[in-house]
């Protein structure tokens, strides 16, 4: 038997607990790995020499499979390199189960070559990190060393979800004899069935007669893969109790409910708008006295910012497991269910239950969403609409009466964005290419947002009515190293679906080694924005008054993505004109053609004034 074998079982552990795919970076000391997983044939290899390119492809693939993907490095700083896919993937809750390969521990400190201190490498950003026997000749150590493979695996996919770090200490000979066959038997693996936690009859009782006894409740759903079973059993928990549900584009409600299912009540989904004028009584009519959360992180800064200044008497968060933030300082109750089976339970039809306003109603008012939508000779910017909400009426219950004001205001919302997004011959800028990219993006698309702008520019303006786009975006820890890297990780995982990548050119070009391997991505699809500058900071308060604005904050930098494209074959299509951006993306986005990069340039300053223009008629439409 080989004195390798513990490590060349390491594949089959693997593929008996449900990982098909492995993205490892070549390297000296990683090779009795490498060979392992390479000739496992149930497992997928891919190589990527870039291991933080590699890390984010590996989060990408865990991300769309969901389920765990393995990655595998070499000693010293290669693993490292996989910090900032690690600490992604820890605040999202992806599995990744992380193999570095590392010197024995005689020679750790001993100025040997390629080696640091790789134990524990990740500290608290990983959710657990094992060692494995340097020494695996007797019979205990091999069945420890299969042992801990298979609780790094359950624990990486245990909820809440997250890396885990194993780290293989190597002697050399690192490569088998030429001729030699590596043996993939039975391996014993220990196996973890998933629970679901449900609370006591007397539990939810009391948790359905304090929602009989509220008037004013809100759901506020943070970023959360698209669950159809969630988004019904969320439609049927609005209508029981008339509550208003707000998400961002990222927590995925704005797809449409199962086939045969009522398509009322509508999600909000336009706070970042309406939150943003300087109305006290619009956000005294929207305060509540219940929250409802459930998700990971919020995009829009102006939901957070009216949730801590207008703090509910209770907040109840719902999460099966794991610890939870307090982000709104107004934390009180915990409840440990999975959010659809919380939802689920507590939408039973009640006696009391009064009938829900259909808010198809509100959409033909006079701040419906077709309220500004200009004639096509229209001369001048979109009047405002004006911002009203309805006050009650005798009709009106506790819970109506404070679900009006919000479906009002998102109806108001959506009125103002169309009216403005159709004013005549604007300048050519990001805000208004995002706004028609996204009306043509195909329906059913995986769309990834980077962080920076391009993300808000998304949230705001949201997609159109009904459409079944899946929505990422690395808001764990908002960077923008490995954006790029983890929609090509998306692309690889389901090469029958659309990935449509919307992304800046600071993190675009900070990432060009994602397209750095051998694997075709044909589904893919990349709109950069280059307007040459880190815009973000002639937007934001803050730098953007500063005088070491263009030189230490906007970074500017004349590169363009041609090159990039032609090195990675990617179909290239710049533009800088509407007429050029309009006649570019019906064959950009088209099934056929294979992967495509659209580079949209615009002008930093020209895109900073645009967008606060928008900001300004906002602010002042009342």
């Amino acid at each position: 038997m080989s004195t390798l074998q513990a490590v060349h079982n390491i594949p089959e552990i693997c593929a008996q607990l449900g990982i098909t795919d492995v993205v490892l970076s070549p390297g000296s000391r990683c090779a009795p790995l490498t060979i392992a997983f390479a000739r496992h044939p149930a497992i997928t290899v891919r190589t990527v020499p870039d291991e933080r390119a590699a890390a984010f492809i590996g989060l990408g693939l865990a991300q769309a499979q969901r389920r765990a993907v393995a990655l595998v490095c070499t000693s010293g700083t290669a693993g490292l390199n996989y910090a900032p896919a690690v600490a992604e993937a820890f605040f999202q809750q992806i599995p990744l189960v992380v193999f570095t390969a590392d010197r024995p521990p005689e020679w750790i400190d001993q100025l040997d070559g390629q080696t640091i201190r790789q134990t524990d490498l990740y500290g608290r950003h990983a959710k657990g990190s094992f060692t494995f026997p340097a020494d695996t000749s007797h019979p205990d150590a091999e069945w420890h060393a299969a042992r801990l493979v298979s609780e790094a695996i359950n624990l990486a996919e245990q909820f809440p979800a997250g890396p885990v770090q194993v780290n293989i200490p190597l002697r050399e000979p690192f490569y088998p004899k030429p001729g030699e066959e590596l043996a993939f038997g039975t391996v014993k693996v220990t196996r973890e069935l998933p629970g679901r936690p449900q609370l006591p009859a007397a539990a939810l009782q009391e948790l359905r007669e304090t929602l009989r006894d509220t008037g004013r409740m809100l759901v506020v759903s943070g970023q959360h893969p698209a669950e159809a079973p969630l988004r019904l059993a969320l439609r049927q928990f609005a209508t029981a109790w008339q509550v208003p549900v707000v998400g961002d584009l990222i927590a995925n409600l704005h797809q449409p409910a199962a086939t045969g299912h009522n398509q009322h009540p509508r999600f909000v989904g336009r706070q970042d708008v309406f939150l943003a004028v300087p109305e006290p009584g619009l956000k005294e009519a929207l305060r509540p006295e219940l929250l409802i959360t459930f998700g990971q992180s919020l995009i829009s800064k102006a939901l957070k910012l009216f949730l801590r200044q207008h703090r509910p008497a209770q907040h109840w968060h719902i999460q099966a497991a794991g610890p939870v933030a307090d982000t709104f300082q107004s934390l009180t109750q915990v409840i440990r269910m999975e959010p659809a089976d919380f939802f689920a339970a507590l939408s039973a039809k009640r006696e009391d239950a009064d009938k829900l306003h259909d808010d198809a109603a509100f959409a033909a008012g006079p701040t419906g969403p077709n309220r500004n939508v200009l004639p096509a000779d229209a001369t001048r910017v979109a009047p405002r609409p004006r911002l009203s909400w309805p006050a009650p009426t005798e009709a009106d219950t506790a819970k109506t009466s404070y679900l009006r004001p919000w479906l009002a205001a998102e109806n108001w919302a959506g009125g103002l964005l169309a009216g403005f997004m159709q004013q005549p011959e604007p300048p050519f800028n990001e805000f208004t290419t995002i706004f028609r990219a996204l009306q043509q993006l195909p329906d059913g698309a995986a769309l990834h947002l980077a962080n920076s702008m391009a993300v808000r520019y998304a949230n705001i303006l949201g997609l159109p009515a009904g459409h079944g786009a899946e929505v990422f975006a690395n808001r764990g820890t908002s960077g923008i190293d490995g954006c790029t890297s983890t929609a090509v990780g998306a692309a690889l995982a389901q090469p029958d679906r659309p990935v449509v990548l919307l992304t800046g050119d600071v993190a675009f070009f900070y990432d060009r080694n994602a397209f750095w391997h051998n694997y075709p991505t044909p589904n893919l699809r990349v709109i950069l924005l280059n307007n040459h500058a880190g815009g973000i900071f002639r937007i934001i308060d803050g730098p953007r008054q500063q005088p070491e604005l263009e030189e230490f904050f906007e970074t500017r930098q004349t590169l363009t993505a041609a090159n990039t494209a032609r090195d990675f074959g990617l179909r290239y299509f710049p533009v800088s004109t509407f007429a050029e951006l309009d006649a570019a993306l019906p064959v950009f986005f088209a099934a056929e053609g294979g992967a495509a990069l659209l580079e949209v340039f615009t002008d930093s300053k020209t895109n900073a004034a645009f967008f606060e223009q928008y900001r300004t008629f906002v602010r002042t439409s009342l």
